[in-house]
């Protein structure tokens, strides 16, 4: 774990000295300085969504200077440069923060969010005030508001006619192509199916075959694939709402005023909103285009998925380290 004290006093340091200043109308080189760090590109909806909501609404105090492609920090190192004063922000993911605090490991699994709503709702909730204090306390990073980043489906080769899957009951025997990590096999699992690990290059191929029933991925990735031409249908499992959350340094954060504080709050919250909106519109385009494609799309008993789904994580070793009635607190907040 990283040392937090000297780094915090660091970067208080260089506030004080005023190598990061912020008022109103202050000159360009006066201004605060906010690099983010992002694998994502520069079309990304979240790169977008923080260059034009993000970035003017901080510019009366603040330099917003983004970089994209992992260009100044290879992704999976941008909290360890925000932990050590090198980096003032990030888009980060709840996978990341897991390596760093095992807890966070929650909100990757299966049927956690229910939905992009629900992400909102559950990150603002005071259950998350620990998780957040955490990753202040211990690694000096602030997280500042969610992004969505969209629903993982189930995609099959079989006709609803030959396979009609409502519970998890019937994904029985299908060959799912899943991501070959352990957690990853484990979800495709406990929805029911047979996991086989393959490289995603490799899928269209063994979809086309046979090799395989199906796969799993938002709905942008069946289309950007072209997995549509070789499957038949699409179960709205929506087992995993994936996200990210907007970070900052907290050393950096606690050098601004309060005014300035309220504005880069509002800004995060502002731009995750409008990718969020934005990352919907695109999911309910993208099920109007697969049906025109001969796709059949339905919606199976997400109930008896999420149930089973949840026993079989509480029952397992990915659980050991959440915290005690946390589960309950987000499933109360859902549907």
């Amino acid at each position: 774990m990283f040392k937090k004290f000297s780094r915090r006093a660091a970067i208080t340091a260089l506030v004080a000295a005023g190598v990061v200043a912020g008022s109103t109308g202050a000159s360009f080189a006066d201004k605060l300085q906010l690099r983010l760090a992002t694998s994502g590109s520069e079309t990304d909806q979240r790169s977008v969504a923080m260059a034009e909501v993000f970035a003017p609404m901080v510019a009366d105090f603040a330099s917003y200077e983004p970089s994209y492609n992992g260009t100044i920090f290879a992704q999976g190192t941008e909290l360890d440069a925000i932990s050590r004063g090198n980096l003032e922000m990030s888009i980060t993911s709840a996978q990341e923060l897991a390596q760093f605090f095992p807890e966070f490991s929650i909100f990757t699994a299966g049927y956690v969010h229910q939905d992009a709503a629900h992400q909102v709702a559950v990150f603002n909730d005071p259950l998350m005030d620990a998780f957040k204090a955490k990753a202040e306390d211990e690694l000096g990073v602030k997280l500042l508001s969610v992004m969505y980043l969209g629903r993982r489906q189930v995609n099959l080769r079989q006709s609803p006619d030959d396979l009609k899957v409502m519970t998890p009951a019937d994904l029985a025997g299908v060959n799912l192509r899943m991501p070959g990590t352990d957690a990853w096999q484990f979800l495709g699992k406990a929805l029911g199916a047979a996991p086989t690990p393959m490289a995603f290059s490799e899928v269209y191929t063994a979809l086309s075959t046979g090799a395989v029933d199906g796969q799993d991925n938002p709905l942008p990735t069946v289309v950007d694939a072209k997995f549509y031409e070789v499957t038949n249908q699409i179960v709205l499992t929506s087992h995993l709402v994936d996200l990210n959350y907007i970070a900052i340094g907290k050393g950096v954060w606690d050098g601004m005023s309060a005014d300035q504080q309220a504005m880069v709050q509002k800004a995060a919250d502002a731009a995750a909103e409008s990718g969020r909106q934005k990352q919907l519109e695109k999911e309910s385009n993208l099920v109007a285009f697969l049906k025109d494609q001969g796709m059949t799309i339905y919606e199976p008993d997400l109930a008896a998925f999420r149930n089973q789904v949840q026993s079989m994580y509480l029952d397992s070793e990915f659980a050991a380290t959440w915290p005690e009635g946390v589960l309950d607190k987000i499933n109360a907040l859902g549907n």
